[in-house]
């Protein structure tokens, strides 16, 4: 009886020393860069900024993924345009939600303006890898 009682208590204490311990998504440490086609995105602990071919941005809180992977965070856009900025030229920006999906160092990221409610686009990224932007001039 006292065996048994040891071996519960035993797996009893494994179990919540372990419950700790899941390999959830959030996890995984997402800082650095992260490239694609017509965007890169420079990931911290508590932010990131974004370049685009046209325009750039940040976000402005830690990105959390759920244990799916799937995170939204907010931020803002500016649009940029080619040729010279005025001096006197008021930034076209505006507040964003950035949704997206990650699996492994793939990133799915779908940019929403939220002021006009526009979905800008969905970009595919990848960790590590330089992005392939083409700047307005």
């Amino acid at each position: 009886m006292i065996k048994l009682i040891l071996n519960i208590s035993l797996l009893l204490i494994v179990w919540i020393f372990c419950s700790g311990c899941s390999s959830s998504i959030s996890q995984i440490d997402l800082t650095g860069k992260w490239g694609g086609e017509h965007i890169g995105i420079v990931v911290s602990d508590s932010s990131a900024t974004l370049e685009y071919d046209c325009a750039h941005g940040t976000i402005d809180e830690p990105i959390i993924p759920d244990d799916e992977g799937r995170f939204e965070v907010s931020g803002v856009h500016v649009f940029e345009h080619g040729g010279p900025i005025r001096i006197d030229e008021i930034p076209d920006e505006h507040p964003a939600l950035y949704k997206g999906h990650i699996v492994g160092k793939e990133m799915t990221l779908i940019l929403v303006i939220t002021d006009t409610d526009t979905v800008i686009d969905t970009f595919s990224l990848s960790s590590g890898v330089d992005p392939l932007i083409y700047k307005c001039l």
